[in-house]
């Protein structure tokens, strides 16, 4: 009986001291939206703004109206995500922002925005063909390295964007619907999982 007793303290304290390093408010929800908005986005991208042949000219009226879709989906992606976690954290009685939160954000950034300067560099050097990989494959390692920060399986869906981004690259032709399905497909599939698995339980 007192061994039993044992184990079950070691258990609660190792899930408390798990709980202290890790960041736990993620929204499986914001995912879902994440989704949604990169679909829309993409749609709107395809139906006006892609000409024929599926690529545009660097610096041309089109390709700023791209680049500003983009940044309109990542600012949106990135205002759910903190609303629907800061409720989320707020309901589990528990602190978004402290040093656990700021690890991770340096852990995600530095790849991110490592990627992002060098898929800029090769956009000035009229290199169009493996953006949609690039953004894949950065984009996946930045969930894999931000992923030791938050519970759950984030560092899977980083594993996907990666293989996805590596396909990709193999096959530029289809970078359109290789970005489709990295950010659009893949976080619906993935947030759903969370959302039906952790906040409908």
């Amino acid at each position: 009986m007192e061994s039993k007793k044992y184990l079950d303290d070691i258990s609660q304290i190792k899930d408390l001291m798990n709980r202290s390093s890790r960041f736990i408010s993620l929204s499986g929800l914001s995912g879902i939206l994440a989704g949604l908005y990169s679909i829309a986005g993409a749609i709107i991208t395809y139906v006006f703004l892609l000409p024929q042949g599926d690529y545009v000219v660097l610096h041309s009226w089109n390709f700023r109206l791209i680049v500003g879709i983009l940044i309109a989906v990542a600012v949106l992606s990135l205002v759910t995500a903190y609303l629907l976690s800061s409720k989320k954290a707020k309901k589990n009685n528990e602190n978004i922002w402290d040093e656990t939160t700021k690890r991770l954000l340096i852990s995600f950034l530095v790849p991110l925005v490592t990627g992002g300067i060098y898929i800029l560099i090769k956009l000035n050097s009229q290199h169009y063909g493996l953006t949609g990989s690039l953004m894949l494959i950065f984009y996946g390692l930045a969930l894999v390295n931000a992923s030791k920060y938050t519970i759950g399986n984030v560092k899977y869906l980083g594993y996907a964007e990666i293989v996805l981004g590596l396909i990709c690259a193999a096959l530029p032709g289809y970078g359109f619907w290789f970005w489709v399905v990295g950010f659009g497909v893949l976080h619906i599939v993935y947030g759903s999982l969370i959302y039906f698995k952790e906040e409908k339980a």
